[in-house]
């Protein structure tokens, strides 16, 4: 079983769990989700940073990395993201879909 993070903008997280829900489901992957914040509570930017910390341990965790590429929308964090995990030898896994 391969350990994947999914990676992707917050404004798909629902997306994103349900891509999770389908990958452990269905094809066998044990996921790792970001951490989400739908009630969008102001965080501080100590918070911040221990999220994107985590975030990156997760990586760590992982075999790959699930990148949710979305109307071929990929910010910046994901792109730290991405190159993070190359940077740890780490697989990029990505799923394109379009919303339109």
């Amino acid at each position: 079983m391969k350990t994947v993070t999914i990676c992707g903008s917050m404004r798909f997280s629902e997306e994103m769990k349900k891509i999770a829900l389908e990958l452990e489901t269905h094809h066998g992957f044990s996921v790792l989700q970001c951490t989400y914040n739908p009630q969008a509570i102001t965080i501080s930017d100590i918070e911040k940073d221990a999220i994107v910390s985590a975030h990156l341990r997760k990586i760590d965790l992982s075999d790959a990395i699930y990148v949710l590429d979305i109307d071929e929308y990929i910010g910046e964090s994901v792109k730290e993201e991405i190159e993070y995990a190359k940077s740890k030898g780490k697989d990029v896994i990505f799923h394109t879909t379009f919303q339109s």
